[in-house]
């Protein structure tokens, strides 16, 4: 009967390392989700950007400035959820060329490019649609920049010089006026 009961034991320290291992692993997950979470926040802060309809059919968003002091929001183009910072500073729409191919984007002709990084050839492309809460833009001219590795689309002038645009503090206010509207 010994070899039976020290065989028994044996199993259910096997089964108990086990379960601490799984329970550890656990809270580990857990707590990796937790943090993710937060630190995608921090990110972005404009996860969920909500629109507001003003007198004249004018739209206004308000976004918030992140722990890095850009504005980061999510968006769409052509329907497709992406996620952009704004840059003033950037002439078009500059997508990384990976994001560009899940996009389904067509390249167009080369062309050169001067960026705070330096020279850049990039392919010419044109957006269906491009959308920030509630403001949408057509045919948005944009570029596929292959150097330029990053999960983030720089919303450049192309899609921002059609809007106002005020910073105050922490955030940024954007509002899309419609065609002839006159104040």
């Amino acid at each position: 009967m010994q070899p039976s009961t020290d065989s028994s034991q044996e199993e259910q320290k096997k089964i108990g390392a086990i379960m601490l291992t799984l329970m550890w692993l656990g809270i580990f997950a857990i707590m990796g989700i937790f943090f993710s979470g937060i630190l995608d926040k921090q990110n972005n802060p404009n996860q969920s950007v909500q629109t507001l309809s003003l007198a004249g059919n004018v739209k206004e968003l308000v976004l918030q400035r992140n722990r890095m002091g850009h504005y980061v929001a999510n968006g769409s183009i052509n329907n497709q959820a992406v996620t952009f910072m704004l840059d003033t500073g950037a002439t078009d729409v500059s997508i990384p060329a990976s994001i560009s191919r899940k996009l389904n984007l067509t390249p167009g002709p080369t062309a050169t490019y001067q960026t705070a990084n330096g020279t850049v050839d990039v392919r010419l492309t044109k957006l269906e649609t491009v959308s920030l809460g509630d403001i949408s833009l057509h045919n948005v001219r944009a570029t596929i920049n292959p150097g330029y590795k990053s999960n983030e689309i720089l919303l450049g002038m192309s899609f921002l010089k059609h809007l106002e645009f005020s910073q105050r503090g922490n955030t940024l206010t954007l509002r899309q006026y419609p065609e002839g509207f006159k104040e």
